[in-house]
């Protein structure tokens, strides 16, 4: 059974660029061999991660990064059944935005800014696809 976990976090307090080159590292490294596929959006210490794949494989990843120290305040936003993988090409690609439009932002949230925190999980799964459609993603990972 394939399954749909979208979370965000905000990055240990301290915490430099290079957390978010570990992270992506190893998810690139980790996830094909446990079929996991997804997306990563990243602003100002804050990250959305949708995660594609096995239930035991998604929900093992999502409490690793639950219990991982370069997360703070992990809130799951979205998990659901899924019949097929919107991201299967994808090992993690990482979108970037500073790069993007604010008013995509403001589009899905009260501002102009990246807060999954107080936005419903369906607004920011819209906000991911259509960064996806718009090819606003920095890399595949593939």
């Amino acid at each position: 059974m394939l399954v749909r976990c979208l979370y965000a976090s905000r990055a240990a307090a301290g915490s430099g660029p290079a957390v978010l080159d570990d992270i992506l590292s190893q998810s690139r490294r980790n996830n094909p061999a446990k079929g996991i596929t997804g997306l990563l959006c990243v602003s100002d210490h804050v990250f959305i991660q949708l995660l594609e794949g096995g239930r035991d494989e998604v929900c093992d990843l999502y409490h690793a990064i639950v219990r991982d120290s370069r997360h703070e305040h992990v809130r799951l936003l979205a998990y659901d059944e899924i019949t097929q993988r919107q991201f299967g090409n994808w090992t993690m690609g990482q979108v970037n935005l500073a790069k993007v439009n604010p008013s995509v932002l403001l589009k899905y949230f009260t501002r102009a800014e990246l807060d999954p925190f107080h936005a419903s999980g369906e607004a920011t799964l819209a906000l991911l696809q259509e960064l996806v459609a718009s090819a606003s993603i920095v890399g595949r990972g593939d």
